[in-house]
């Protein structure tokens, strides 16, 4: 019998037909306007990125895309080049070429859903790349045709130059067929140097669950990749897709001291658009009086560097103009 993965708690992800004609009925009815995009870097750092092995660094590429580079790796989490998902196109482009990336070591693959695993992009990765990946999904890189590639289960781990990967619970499900509905896993990653003690959350995708407080007793997480996208109607997404709210909430439980967005802007997955998100970060953001110094809305191919963490004061002044 084939494995289906579950939540913690048994929390229940399935939609109904008449939910999903709902909301489809609802998205032509309440169209609204993407022309806001999320703007390209006017500062990119290509030939850096190339040449770093020392720093920590954390560049957007766009939706849950980054290039993260940490003692010597370079590692890719969901890379997606794609210029549409089946029927939804990009936005925006890429934040760096793949052309313009260093030799990558490593990817992290949080779940096999198509905006998160796009086969084409990794077929124009380097071949040697090594593939993390959620417990049950080996065996479709297996069937593609990837051979380094190890799959891992929820708090299970692996070292590699002194970097500790470990895959973590969230709140989702998988698809990516008919007949495939969590066959794998899904989770997200911490990414830990030891040699600096330096640890990075990727969070993929996640509703708001309590496994955020367990996460964040576990690990003392320096930087937060958080999804603050897909969220709306938020009465057929809210349980595997964290609202803006929802993620700085999810912040607080880990514990984290920066949080730099991401999973917007680059497809229209849902009903929001990239403004309604970044503004709703915001604004929660100042309610809860937040030290904006460990906020950081990057632009695409822009570079955040671990030790020189303050918070673009341009991309915050543009912030302040998005009020819906």
């Amino acid at each position: 019998m084939t494995k289906r993965y579950e939540n913690m708690d048994n929390v229940s992800t399935k939609k109904s037909i008449r939910s999903f004609l709902r909301w489809r009925k609802e998205r032509k009815q309440n169209k609204k306007d993407f022309c806001f995009l999320v703007e390209q870097s006017p500062v990119k750092q290509s030939k850096f990125l190339q040449n770093n092995f020392e720093k920590t660094t954390v560049t957007w590429i766009g939706h849950s895309t980054f290039l993260i580079q940490t003692n010597g790796l370079n590692i890719l989490t969901d890379p997606v080049w794609a210029t549409k998902l089946k029927l939804v196109p990009r936005l925006t482009e890429p934040g760096l070429s793949i052309q313009e990336l260093p030799k990558i070591d490593i990817i992290l693959i949080s779940h096999g859903h198509y905006d998160h695993l796009d086969f084409p992009t990794l077929r124009q990765l380097n071949d040697d790349v090594l593939y993390l990946v959620p417990i049950g999904l080996k065996k479709l890189f297996t069937r593609k045709k990837f051979t380094h590639v190890e799959e891992y289960n929820w708090w299970e781990n692996t070292t590699i130059n002194d970097v500790s990967f470990h895959f973590a619970p969230a709140q989702h499900w998988t698809r990516r067929s008919l007949f495939d509905m969590n066959t794998s896993h899904w989770g997200g990653w911490i990414i830990k140097n030891d040699n600096m003690e330096e640890s990075i959350y990727f969070c993929g995708d996640s509703g708001y669950f309590q496994g955020f407080k367990e996460i964040g007793k576990r690990f003392s997480i320096d930087i937060a990749l958080m999804p603050i996208g897909a969220y709306e109607p938020e009465w057929f997404m809210k349980v595997s897709h964290v609202s803006p709210e929802e993620a700085v909430q999810a912040y607080l439980d880990l514990n984290a001291t920066h949080f730099i967005p991401m999973h917007y802007g680059s497809f229209a997955l849902a009903d929001e658009t990239p403004r309604e998100a970044i503004t709703r970060l915001r604004n929660n953001w100042n309610l809860r009086m937040l030290p904006w110094e460990q906020l950081h809305v990057l632009f695409l191919g822009q570079t955040f560097t671990y030790n020189n963490a303050t918070n673009d004061k341009q991309v915050t002044e543009k912030i302040e103009t998005f009020h819906v």
